[in-house]
């Protein structure tokens, strides 16, 4: 069966993370994490909270893994997959004032 990419296809996977950044190798772990998940693809949404644009919830649990592979050994970290149509429909405020919700990313994925 043939499955059309569409606004309920299309996820987002949002990690967000609260790590502690006390000592020096608190600090090397938050940022060898950081890094990690940007080199996975991940973009800065706000300070401790990255998101992905994923084609599939398949594709989606691949990051999710890999997200969950590298988990720091302190600190709380948050791992959360919505569909397309629910990220659209976030409301995002800078004080405020709205402002336009980014748009969907246009990905173009090669097998």
């Amino acid at each position: 069966m043939f499955n059309r990419l569409n606004a309920y296809r299309i996820m987002w996977v949002l990690v967000f993370f609260d790590l502690p950044t006390e000592t020096k190798k608190d600090r090397k772990n938050y940022a060898e994490f950081r890094k990690r998940i940007l080199n996975d693809g991940f973009q800065m949404f706000q300070f401790s909270m990255y998101i992905r644009h994923c084609s599939s919830r398949e594709n989606a649990d691949v990051h999710i893994k890999r997200a969950k592979s590298i988990l720091p050994s302190k600190g709380h970290v948050g791992i959360m997959c919505v569909t397309d149509k629910q990220f659209g429909m976030m409301e995002i405020f800078r004080g405020k004032e709205q402002v336009e919700t980014p748009e969907t990313v246009q990905q173009l994925e090669l097998f």
